[in-house]
Order: structure tokens, then C-alpha cells, then sequence
């Protein structure tokens, strides 16, 4: 027989933990020293950059004979550094991705040292204790009952199918029907309702769900961009007889402009029409643990279900998503008897794991690092991070608002600011801001959004727009002085000088 692997070659080892740790500490230190690119991202277009870390990389071929523990780490750690994105960076803010935090990062490798899995109890009996104890951290923190419960997901896009799932299952047994055995065919005309603004995931979700992105019926918004609840009411009472209305979907913190629908109005009329409410608070979720900017969220409590993302603002690795529901019972759609996995007798022996609650079978213990993050920092230490980013966005706002070649499109409701660089000729305002953010991008000397609002009314045209997703508690006002600055130059630079500069 062949020699046996010396026990240093697995996570579970001591001596394997200190020599992989020490390894990655000095690859890390030699790229950040030697390869960090001077902005958050790399200068170069796609093209180039991609090619370049394709050759740092090397040959797509599985090497007969490995490089060793210390050269794969140093190779990696040089690619993803030169070649990455630095979040950490104070101009950083294109996205709700937010540098991390170290300890949520140290849980995370703690989590994958052990490789448990939460779909049976012999698969990982503390990983399911650790996840049942966020989960009761959570409904708490949402304002459910007792009856509460939730399950973490690969991120919100999947919290949301899941939400609509039990949603459908929900309307589909009220009207004599079983969806998960006979399917959606019974169903006429599903609707589900949501914000002009909602996320796409809704439409997907329809779409996977065997709904339909058809069944997905957009209410008009506020100048607030909130949803209008008489517009829900008068859509409700519309409807014919032949239409199944599902779910109405609400939105605590909208990606580009952190706007939240007003959640007990619209938890009313869901109630008065007997029909599911779910929140994606994906973003806003995270307000909660602000003193300040708690108060936002009053309402979500009155839901179905809710999505939260722990990855946006929770500062934790992606992807750390988290479906609740205020009723246990919610999950049973999902329940399944497998006899290699959960036999009845087993369950009913109390040696049972989490695979109900999920459209997954393994799942790895994502709630290791949110614990260790709520240990470490309590809910006073991510409410202080909270409200730096807001108190960041604010000062980001009335920068804006001083800036005569800058146009404020939309305030800080959470930790957003929408904006246009102005331009002479309304004509090439669109093309003006598109360039504007690609020179940044291929300078690499700022990260910034974009996307598209409608200015001038619900009828209008969408105008391109840029965004600042400010979700780094160490950057400071003189930092977003900095990016501000970084944005005039660059658009300066699209525009061209003068004839007064120019002569």
C-alpha cells in the first residue's frame, strides 16, 4: 500500500491549520505589498485585465504533480489581489457588497474546517444549534412570535423563490389545491403584486416556480419610490374571479434608492384580502440594528415571511441570505421523508436535521460566521457601522447638493445616494454618464454604481444615473470628499475642456 497522507493534510489538524495559516499570512503580505493596485479595482479594460490574471494563473490544465500548499496560496493570492476588487478601498462603492469583516472571515474557515453539513443531525449536530440560535436571534430582532422560524439560503434572490414558493403553496391550499403534488395547473391567473422597484428575483422566481413572469403585476410608486397602497387596494378589488392573487411583495430597502414600502399599510390590505405578505428586506433588514434608523422597519413585523441579507448589510462573507417565516408550520411543504437521510424513527428519536426547511439537501453552516460577527460586536457594534454608512451617504448627499456640475437624483433613505453628472446638452447626458463611470473603471481609481431612473415622471424616458452604495463603517467624510472629487475629474475629462480652458 502507498504511504498514508500525513495527518497535516486536513483542516482538522492542528499542524495542518498553523502551516496553511502561516502560508496564506505571508502570500497575503508579499501581494499587498508588492501587487495591490493603487484604486479599488484594476486599471485596464475587461479584456486586458481578464487576460492578465488569466496568465498569472497559467495553463488551464490539471498539473500531474502539485505546487505545494505555500506556492498554490501565493499564486491565488497574487491573482485575486492584483487582479480583484479591494472593498476595503474608500472608493469603493458601486454595490450592497461591503468589505468584510475579520472575524465574520475567520468563522467562515472555522466553518469549513468542519465541513458540516445542516440536512441531517449526524451531519452536523452543532451547526444546526448554532443555526437555530440565529434564527431565533433574527425573528426576535423582525418582532415575530413564538411560532417563528427561518432558514438561511445561497443569498436574497433565493430567499425571495423560497417566499414565493410558500406563498403559492399557501393560496393554492386554500383553494383545494396541492401544488406540490399536482402542480400549478389548477391555479388560474396567479398574481403576485410588488413595487415597480422590486428586485428582478421576483419575476425569476415566478418564472421558476412555473408561474409565469406574466403573473408578476408592478404597482406605481410614490415620489418617495414607495409603493402606493390605493394602488394595491384598487388592484385587489379588481381582480375577476378568475385570477388567484398569491402573495403581495413588499420592499424594505430598494437597491438603487434604499426606499421603504410602507409596510403596515400594505400588511392591512394583505390581511383584509386573506392573502400572503412577504418583505424583501434584503437591504433594509440590517436598519435593525440601529437605534437611529430601527424605526424604518415598523411594520415588518406583520409579515409572512421576510428575506435578509447578512452579506449587505451585516458585513459578512457572501453569501449569507436568511428566509423567516412568522409561522413554523410554513415549511411543511418543503418536508420530506428520505430513508437514508431522516427515517420517521429517527426523527421521532429527536436525531433529526434541517433538510424541511429547504429547497437544499447539503448545506454548509453559513450561520457559523453571523454568530461569531453578533458575539463579537453585539447588536451597539453593527448599529454604530449602520449609522456611520447612513451618516456617510448624508454627507455624500449635500456634497452633491453643493456640487453645481453634479444633480442630486435621489437623498440617503439608508446608505445610497442616486446622482448625474450635468451637461450641457440634455441630448448626451445619458452617453455622458455611461463614460463617465466606465473611465473610472478602466483608470481603476473609483468604483461606482449606475443604473437608470425616470426623471421627469412615470412617463418619462429612464435616464442613466450614477450611485454611490457607501458600506464601509472605516471610510470617513474626507474619504467621500475624495470620491466626489475622483467623479469631477473624471467628468471633466468626458466633457472636454472649454473654449474659455481651451484657449
Amino acid at each position: 500500500m502507498p504511504a498514508p497522507f500525513p495527518p497535516s493534510v486536513l483542516a482538522h489538524s492542528r499542524e495542518g491549520l498553523i502551516e496553511v495559516s502561516a502560508a496564506l499570512a505571508e502570500a497575503v503580505d508579499t501581494a499587498l505589498a508588492t501587487r495591490r493596485p493603487a484604486g479599488p479595482i484594476p486599471a485596464g479594460t475587461p479584456a486586458d485585465v481578464l487576460a492578465a490574471a488569466a496568465d498569472d494563473l497559467g495553463p488551464a490544465e490539471l498539473p500531474a504533480q502539485g505546487l505545494g500548499t505555500k506556492a498554490a496560496l501565493q499564486k491565488l493570492t497574487s491573482v485575486l489581489v492584483e487582479h480583484g476588487i479591494d472593498l476595503s478601498h474608500p472608493k469603493a462603492a458601486a454595490h450592497l457588497q461591503p468589505p468584510v469583516l475579520s472575524v465574520a472571515v475567520a468563522a467562515d474557515a472555522l466553518a469549513s474546517a468542519g465541513n458540516a453539513s445542516l440536512d441531517t443531525y449526524d451531519s452536523g449536530p452543532s451547526a444546526i444549534a448554532v443555526e437555530r440560535w440565529l434564527i431565533r436571534v433574527l425573528t426576535g430582532l423582525a418582532g415575530f412570535g413564538e411560532r417563528a422560524d427561518g432558514v438561511l439560503t445561497p443569498g436574497g434572490s433565493l430567499s425571495n423563490l423560497l417566499g414565493v414558493l410558500l406563498a403559492r403553496d399557501a393560496a393554492a391550499l386554500r383553494r383545494g389545491v396541492n401544488a406540490r403534488e399536482d402542480g400549478v395547473a389548477a391555479l388560474s391567473g396567479p398574481v403576485v403584486f410588488c413595487s415597480e422597484l422590486a428586485h428582478f428575483s421576483v419575476h425569476r422566481a415566478c418564472a421558476a416556480l412555473g408561474l409565469g413572469e406574466s403573473a408578476v403585476h408592478p404597482l406605481p410608486t410614490d415620489e418617495h419610490h414607495r409603493i402606493r397602497p390605493e394602488a394595491l387596494r384598487k388592484a385587489l378589488e379588481e381582480l375577476g374571479p378568475d385570477r388567484t392573487p398569491l402573495a403581495v411583495i413588499a420592499t424594505a430597502g430598494t437597491t438603487d434608492f434604499g426606499s421603504i414600502d410602507p409596510l403596515p399599510q400594505i400588511a392591512e390590505i394583505a390581511a383584509d384580502h386573506g392573502i400572503w405578505m412577504h418583505v424583501d428586506a434584503a437591504y433594509g433588514f440590517g436598519t435593525l440594528f440601529s437605534d437611529r434608523l430601527g424605526s424604518k422597519l415598523a411594520g415588518l413585523e406583520l409579515a409572512d415571511s421576510v428575506t435578509l441579507d447578512l452579506h449587505k448589510i451585516g458585513w459578512l462573507p457572501a453569501a449569507t441570505s436568511v428566509l423567516l417565516v412568522s409561522d413554523t408550520t410554513a415549511f411543511t411543504a418543503l418536508d420530506r421523508k428520505v430513508a437514508y437521510l431522516n427515517p420517521a424513527d429517527d426523527s421521532e428519536a429527536g436525531y433529526d436535521g434541517l433538510l424541511g426547511r429547504s429547497l437544499q439537501t447539503t448545506r454548509r453552516p453559513d450561520a457559523v460566521k453571523a454568530v461569531a460577527t453578533m458575539m463579537a460586536h453585539g447588536r451597539a457594534g453593527l448599529g454604530r457601522m449602520i449609522d456611520t454608512c447612513h451618516d456617510l451617504a448624508r454627507h455624500a448627499e449635500q456634497r452633491i447638493r453643493r456640487e453645481a456640475e453634479l444633480e442630486l437624483v435621489s437623498p440617503a433613505e439608508l446608505t445610497t445616494v442616486v446622482f448625474r453628472y450635468r451637461t450641457a446638452d440634455p441630448a448626451l447626458a445619458d452617453s455622458l454618464n455611461g463614460a463617465l463611470r466606465r473611465r473610472l473603471l478602466e483608470s481603476g481609481s473609483a468604483l461606482i454604481g449606475r443604473t437608470e431612473v425616470r426623471l421627469d415622471g412615470p412617463d418619462a424616458p429612464e435616464s442613466v444615473c450614477l450611485k454611490f452604495t457607501l458600506l464601509n463603517p472605516t471610510a470617513t467624510a474626507e474619504d467621500i470628499d475624495g470620491l466626489i472629487g475622483t467623479v469631477l475629474e473624471a467628468g471633466r475629462d468626458c466633457t472636454g475642456p472649454t473654449e474659455e480652458e481651451a484657449a
